[in-house]
């Protein structure tokens, strides 16, 4: 071996040269990637007219207006219900019973709102409906004449109601 090859190998083909010289050359070309610049693209966005709330609302169907209906509803039997004269022997249940179908409504009616905002809008629509029918229709019907010939209907539509609320989350 020559004085040649002894430092060509202490220089440039021994692993420590090899690596070192690796690691020059990847970053002299991060530093050239950076430096140099490269053509920007640009990217255009279209803004659109903001459409109104009330027109979204609309396009997703007629919750609104059932809610505004059922709301007005609500109102109405319960003004009829607190200034109703309740018989004395079923006084205290009937009231307690008028006051949780009362109560539900108003929930129920405020929840018709959300409505628009679910990806299955009438999925939803069609349970919370059904459960102000069957399970509120009934508790006022029990609450204003003492019968209980629709009591069995009560719990079909408190189910209603929980579909309703587990729809709204598809």
């Amino acid at each position: 071996m020559g004085i040649q090859d002894a430092l060509h190998y202490a220089f440039l083909s021994n692993p420590i040269s090899t690596g070192a010289a690796g690691y020059v050359k990847s970053a002299v070309g991060l530093v050239k990637d950076y430096v140099v610049s490269k053509p920007q693209v640009e990217v255009r966005m279209v803004q659109a007219d903001p459409v109104p709330l009330w027109k979204l609302a609309a396009a997703t169907g007629p919750f609104v207006r059932l809610a505004a209906l059922s709301g007005a509803t609500a109102v109405i039997l319960g003004a009829y219900g607190s200034h109703k004269q309740y018989p004395k022997d079923n006084n205290r249940e009937q009231q307690r019973v008028f006051e949780t179908a009362s109560r539900y409504h108003f929930i129920h009616t405020l929840a018709l709102l959300g409505l628009p905002m679910c990806r299955a809008p009438f999925i939803a629509g069609i349970f919370m409906l059904s459960g102000m029918v069957m399970f509120c229709g009934t508790c006022y019907y029990y609450a204003f004449t003492g019968e209980k010939r629709f009591s069995r209907v009560t719990p079909i539509g408190g189910m209603c109601f929980i579909l309703g609320w587990l729809g709204m989350l598809i």
